[in-house]
Order: structure tokens, then C-alpha cells, then sequence
């Protein structure tokens, strides 16, 4: 019997099952859905469908290079328990997983899927195990790095995993590129460096930081109001905490209305020195930089020198071109 493309996506849809499970499950019941639904649970493989509202936040996360550090890939599988996510079997069939994706140099998450691995598909394999730990299994995330040398890192416990691409080879770059990927594990960096943060966070960060130094600029103004009218700042930074000094007879009646009325009145007499204000910001989004910035970060192995510092001491035309970091959860 011919069985068409669109009754084996129904039957895919209905129970979750891989491609060519549902359609020797259509050919074995000449096209009954029902009799192949029947088919797919006995074996366990639709069993995964009916877990599709769960919630798979645990899971495992490894990395790996290729031999000639050429290739490197991240992988994220998820599951519904910390149980199964421990589970010898369940990091072991992520780690098969990655091992042939670095093997074949799989380039996305769709060719992955897709691709063989023994005699059935890695969509089907992830079916099957989801079958077997009785738990919702997915892939949460699969990436990829390709360049001059990568390297890869793998925080203890499996929840967390990097992988850095430098711009050239050199000697000791080993050793400095593992500790590269480290600091991107532990400091979270936003992007490689200033350049490739999008204008529209720059702007952003800039504004506020602008917003800030004026907030700031106008408390002090309101302070300096109070405490010439014999006001403890302190005593009135809020209106609930102006109305419980009253009661506590920290501060009179009197008081209280004046400091109001200061804090209420003081932001329209404040006169900004817009060059100032411009300045303050642009130092706290250098700030923000060298937080956000991998190669502006402190290294965590050469303090007080940067990442970027660390790196052109080894040879001074290197650097990092991208990374990929995964963590359980994020």
C-alpha cells in the first residue's frame, strides 16, 4: 500500500513518534492511524507524545572540539527531572549524540536531527529515550564554532559548557584558550568587545546611565535643601518612612510637610551641567564594557591584567573572534 507523506506527518503529529517509525507503523497497518497508534504506544515510542505540556528544565550540557580544533559544538538535551539529567545513561546518550556531531561536523540543529545515527534518526533516538526514562525529552539547544583553533569547556556537573573560537594559532594557545572558555563559563560575558554589542544597548545603557547621573544630581540637591532646613535625609527618604518618624517623634509635623514639600519641588529648580552629566555616563558605559565585554573583563588568571591583555601576551595579533556558552536553565 502507498502510504502518503501527509498521513505519515498526521500520525508524527498525533504521537510524536519519528518520521519512519510512523510510516512502518502506517505500511504494517495499511494506512489504520488508529491500529498505528496502537502500534507506536505498544512499543513505547508514542508514549513521549503525551507528556507535550510538561516542562523539560532539566537536562545535560556538553561540549567538545574536534582533534584539529578546528570544529566545536554545543550541546543542550533536556529532560523533566534532575534524576534522569543525572543519569548515567541519559549523559551518556548526550554524549553520543555530541560525539557524532563532531565527528560529521554537523553544522545546525536541523541537520542533526535528521542525520542517521545507527539505523534510525536522532529525532527518532530522542523519541526512544524519552520512551524509556518516561520523561519528555528534547533537544534544548545544538550550536556550532568553525575557525582557526576552538576550544571548549565543560563546567563540572553537566549544566554548563562553552566553546571560543580564536582568529589564529600560536604557541601555548592550549592553554590559553582553555582558560579563555573558563572565564566565559564564570563571567557570563555579553560579547567578544565593544564592537559587537548592538547600538541600540549602547544607546540604551547610555540613556540610563544619563538618567541616573541626573536622579542622582537632583538628590543631592534635595539632601543639601534638607539639611539647611535642620533635616536628617535619612529620616525622610520615603513618605511612608516620613509618616513613621512622625509617629516615632523622630521628626515633628512640621517637618515632615517641609521635607515634602522639598523632595515635591527641588527636581524643577536643579540645573544640570549637561557636559558633566554626558561624561559620567559615557565612564559608566565603559564601565559596562569592561563587565560585558569578554576581552575588557579582568582575567580570572592573570589578574589585574584583561582578557584581551592575557591574550596579546601570548602572541599580539591574537584574539577571540566568537563564543557559545549553554547553561541549564538559561
Amino acid at each position: 500500500m502507498n502510504i502518503t507523506a501527509s498521513q505519515v506527518n498526521e500520525l508524527r503529529q498525533m504521537t510524536g513518534a519519528g518520521m519512519m517509525d510512523c510510516k512502518k507503523a502506517l505500511v504494517e497497518t495499511e494506512g489504520d492511524i488508529q491500529a498505528a497508534i496502537d502500534i507506536l504506544r505498544k512499543k513505547g515510542i508514542a508514549k513521549a507524545a503525551k507528556r507535550a505540556d510538561r516542562t523539560a528544565a532539566e537536562g545535560c550540557v556538553l561540549s567538545k572540539c574536534s582533534e584539529d580544533h578546528t570544529y566545536g559544538a554545543v550541546i543542550m538535551l533536556n529532560c523533566e527531572t534532575d534524576f534522569v539529567a543525572q543519569n548515567a545513561d541519559f549523559v551518556a546518550f548526550t554524549r553520543e549524540m555530541l560525539d557524532f556531531a563532531v565527528a560529521n561536523r554537523i553544522k545546525n540543529v536541523e541537520d542533526l536531527m535528521a542525520a542517521k545515527l545507527g539505523d534510525v534518526t536522532v529525532e527518532t533516538r530522542l523519541t526512544d529515550e524519552g520512551a524509556k526514562t518516561g520523561e519528555k525529552t528534547e533537544l534544548g539547544a545544538f550550536k556550532v564554532l568553525e575557525g582557526a583553533y576552538i576550544a571548549n569547556y565543560n563546567h563540572p556537573g553537566n549544566r554548563l559548557s562553552t566553546v571560543v573560537e580564536m582568529n589564529k594559532g600560536f604557541e601555548g594557545i592550549e592553554e590559553v584558550a582553555h582558560e579563555v572558555a573558563m572565564q566565559v563559563a564564570a563571567m557570563n560575558p555579553m560579547a567578544v568587545n565593544e564592537a559587537a554589542i548592538a547600538q541600540e544597548v549602547k544607546d540604551r545603557e547610555l540613556q540610563v546611565a544619563a538618567e541616573k547621573a541626573r536622579a542622582e544630581q537632583v538628590q543631592k540637591e534635595i539632601e543639601k535643601a534638607l539639611r539647611k532646613a535642620g533635616i536628617n535625609p535619612n529620616h525622610v527618604d520615603s513618605d511612608d518612612h516620613i509618616s513613621s518618624n512622625i509617629t516615632k517623634g523622630y521628626i515633628t509635623e512640621e517637618q515632615g510637610a517641609t521635607a515634602r514639600e522639598i523632595i515635591a519641588n527641588t527636581p524643577a529648580t536643579v540645573k544640570f551641567n549637561e557636559a558633566m552629566i554626558e561624561n559620567i555616563a559615557k565612564g559608566r558605559l565603559n564601565k559596562f564594557f569592561k563587565e560585558n565585554c569578554l576581552v575588557n573583563q579582568i582575567s580570572l588568571i592573570a589578574d589585574p591584567k584583561t582578557v584581551g591583555e592575557y591574550i596579546a601576551a601570548a602572541d599580539k595579533d591574537a584574539t577571540v573572534n566568537q563564543f557559545l556558552r549553554i547553561k541549564l536553565g538559561e
